[in-house]
């Protein structure tokens, strides 16, 4: 019944695009618990391709409002960056957010990393509405609240775990790529890379090849072969549906040969799948990956068997105990 009701609602999404009014961008939405901080553009953190994939989606770096964790208080003090799903068109970084209950089950689990900070990153919008907010504008904040763990706050990079579910899965993996592709360039001087990668059910191939199964909660509209999803359309803007087949930072799992997506020089990663979600093919492909260049050592796979896509961020779920229980482990594992 639960299953059924959420890919109802989904299905209303997808013909409203924007069906509810969430703290977004704009403006840091007061609420229980809640210190928001804003955080500093980045443009000088910009190499020569991320600038010109900007310049054609006419996006730029801007400041942005996070709920903001406490200072580390302990040596070695673990802290989570989160990016929320929601299909890069849903969804916020406020705790009231559902998908918050990612990162609220995440800083119970170990004293290791007690704190998180949510990217309130721009969603994409496109026709019926004004178009808003492309790729690589979700990159540009999730940088953006990446520097300023390390710049502002003073974490460690090695003591950030970048983790994120769905669409948020997808924008963690592409953070990461780009910490990692370009450390110690000259032509920018980021951030050292993350020591972990957390991703939950990860949205890793954007094109229409890459479908597993229609019982999903996601809904039928992502299993038309016939029918690109609006929240694909939104995310790749003027660059084309042809980008979801050959970008590396949109489609890291993709088997086309054009995809030169590689994972050397990634952190520890733990990845959750559903084994029952439409994305399971291409999150195992992903897995594959990684392990190809990595190492079976550096990289923890855990499917629930039964379970739906972004089982993780509900309650309610029968599977999520145990899942909780091996990110435990796998946190303080070394």
């Amino acid at each position: 019944m639960k299953v059924a009701l959420i890919r109802r609602v989904n299905s209303i999404v997808i013909v409203l695009g924007k069906a509810t009014l969430e703290p977004d961008y704009r403006a840091i939405e007061s609420g229980s618990g809640v210190e928001g901080v804003w955080m500093d553009e980045i443009p000088h953190l910009m190499n020569a391709e991320l600038k010109i994939w900007s310049s054609v989606a006419n996006v730029t770096s801007i400041r942005i409002p996070n709920p903001k964790p406490p200072t580390p208080t302990a040596v070695r003090q673990k802290v989570f960056l989160f990016l929320h799903g929601g299909g890069f068109i849903r969804m916020s970084a406020h705790p009231k957010s559902p998908t918050s209950a990612m990162p609220r089950s995440l800083v119970e689990l170990t004293d290791v990393a007690p704190y998180a900070l949510a990217v309130e990153y721009r969603l994409s919008l496109a026709y019926p509405f004004t178009e808003e907010h492309p790729f690589p504008a979700a990159l540009l904040d999730a940088l953006a609240g990446y520097n300023y763990l390390v710049s502002v706050m003073g974490y460690d990079p090695l003591d950030i775990i970048v983790s994120g579910d769905s669409a948020g899965g997808n924008i963690a993996l592409a953070l990461t790529r780009y910490l990692v592709e370009d450390k110690g360039i000259t032509e920018v001087s980021l951030p050292g890379p993350p020591g972990h990668l957390l991703v939950s059910s990860p949205v890793t191939d954007l094109s229409s090849s890459a479908l597993t199964n229609d019982k999903d909660i996601i809904n039928d509209f992502y299993t038309n072969p016939h029918a690109t999803p609006y929240r694909v359309l939104v995310y790749v803007g003027p660059f084309g549906v042809g980008i979801a087949s050959c970008n590396r930072y949109i489609s890291p799992a993709s088997l086309n040969p054009s995809v030169q997506a590689q994972f050397i020089g990634f952190p520890r990663t733990f990845i959750i799948a559903g084994g029952m979600e439409v994305f399971l093919g291409q999150i195992r492909s992903l897995r594959d990956k990684m392990v190809r260049d990595m190492g079976q050592t550096q990289v923890t796979y855990y499917e629930a068997t039964n379970a739906e896509h972004d089982y993780f961020v509900f309650a309610w779920h029968p599977d999520r105990p145990a899942t909780l229980q091996a990110i435990r482990e796998w946190l303080v594992s070394r």
